[in-house]
């Protein structure tokens, strides 16, 4: 009914006098209905105060704590083409063991007998390498040969300017010797040519004195050219003595030109051998890689280039192997905004995919299912899906992980933060805040301590 009159008809009438409105107010269900309500509001209120952990959730996949325990491929060094295959899916290899076998497609590398016919240009080459040496010990022997011979005939020609200097010298006193005659000659021929004159000497004996200074002028004209034949022996010496030096200089510098040319020449053929020796040992490596082998002890998990007769480039691969012996960890990802919260051996939830569990996220005590880990890295850039990469590995303290779990499959982890109260959490929930910051306890004591 609309209340339009203002005239109550509950004052006029009692209700309670009437049979259906007896049966309806006697009933007391509504009494315990009130009852669980406020049972109800009192436990929620309680349960706004118990303590609420705070975490971050993520998605992640299991993987391995050691990068040469994830899977891998291999590969081959050359390129090949596939003769032989040795394994086949799912088995196990050992470390060393063969996988296929490859040959070549490169035409320097076809001939059988290129190792055989490198160690002949390397002997050949080796003995060109001794043959220059030889020559070089020969040029050495005929340098010094002309050294002692220039010496010797220096010392020869030193000895005949020495001679001629002497003669010079002898032939001088001689010379003086000569004048000092003539001019006695030329006196004694005018004193006779004046007593002839006077009467007193024969005609006879002036011509005598004449002859004899004839013979004295010829004997000093004879001595004179003595003298100059000595100066010129001296010169001749002289010039004897700069002729040897400049013919055995001549002589000494071509020898050991010839020594340095046979030198570079042995210095070259020692560098072609080198580089024949490198020749033959990468061919000898290059023999060995036509055997394709596994890297560690693993399972085949997938063959990439299958067939027989496919060609092959080096690096591209050709088959997938997982290490048979490995330790287990989880990749996750956060988001920017919680990074600043994560720090290394954080506690950190787990649940794998395929294994049953009841997780309480805030009550991480009484989640049944999930298995402790710890953070060992924290990747420091943004990856292309636009978080951070975290990555876990179990806790030792906490139960074992499952060994049935295999490395790719899926988890959720939950890092566990602060302990809050509910209402809290609903507040922050609503306000979107982010959890609250902290820092270890191990950080704060050292800080202290630095303090």
């Amino acid at each position: 009914m609309l209340n339009i009159s203002h005239n109550d008809p509950y004052k006029k009438a009692d209700l309670k006098a009437y049979k259906a409105t007896q049966h309806i107010f006697s009933k007391h269900y509504y009494k315990y209905f009130n009852r669980f309500l406020f049972a109800i509001a009192i436990i929620g209120l309680v349960m706004l105060f118990l303590p609420w952990t705070q975490n971050i959730s993520g998605q992640g996949l299991v993987t391995t704590l050691k990068p040469n325990q994830r899977p891998q491929t291999i590969q081959s060094q050359i390129p090949g083409r596939i003769e032989e295959w040795f394994v086949q899916e799912g088995d196990y290899v050992k470390a060393g063991d063969t996988i296929l076998r490859i040959s070549e497609i490169k035409s320097d590398y076809f001939d059988d007998q290129l190792i055989n016919r490198t160690n002949q240009q390397i002997k050949a080459k080796t003995s060109s390498v001794g043959a220059y040496k030889g020559k070089v010990d020969a040029l050495k022997r005929q340098v010094s040969a002309l050294k002692n011979e220039q010496k010797l005939k220096t010392q020869q020609t030193k000895n005949k300017l020495l001679q001629a200097h002497l003669k010079v010298k002898s032939d001088s006193i001689d010379l003086e010797a000569a004048k000092t005659n003539i001019n006695i000659a030329e006196r004694q021929y005018n004193r006779i040519n004046q007593l002839q004159e006077e009467g007193l000497k024969a005609i006879k004996d002036v011509e005598e004195k004449r002859l004899k200074l004839q013979e004295t002028q010829a004997k000093l004209i004879s001595q004179e050219n003595k003298y100059l034949a000595s100066k010129n022996e001296v010169i001749n010496a002289q010039i004897e003595l700069s002729r040897i030096k400049t013919t055995f200089a001549d002589k000494i510098s071509k020898a050991q030109s010839n020594i340095f040319t046979a030198q570079s020449s042995g210095f070259d053929a020692e560098a072609q051998v080198t580089k024949l020796e490198n020749s033959n040992s990468n061919y000898k490596k290059r023999n060995s890689l036509l055997f394709v082998t596994a890297s560690q002890n693993g399972y085949i998990n997938k063959v990439l280039t299958g067939g027989i007769g496919i060609t092959f480039k080096e690096g591209e691969k050709l088959v997938g192997i997982m290490p048979a012996e490995y330790d287990l960890a989880v990749e996750t990802f956060v988001k920017p905004i919680d990074l600043p919260l994560l720090h290394l051996n954080e506690k950190v939830r787990v649940q794998f995919d395929g294994w049953p569990a009841i997780v309480f996220s805030g009550w991480p005590n009484v989640s049944y299912g999930t298995y402790g880990a710890k953070v060992v890295a924290i990747e420091n850039f943004i990856s292309s899906n636009g978080k951070y990469r975290v990555l876990l590995a179990p806790d030792e303290t906490d139960h074992t992980w499952p060994k049935a779990i295999r490395v790719g499959s899926g988890a959720k982890t939950i890092a566990l933060l602060e302990d809050v109260p509910i209402w809290f959490e609903l507040w922050r929930q609503v306000n979107s805040f982010p959890p609250n910051y902290y820092q270890p306890e191990n950080k704060s004591t050292s800080k202290k301590a630095k303090k």
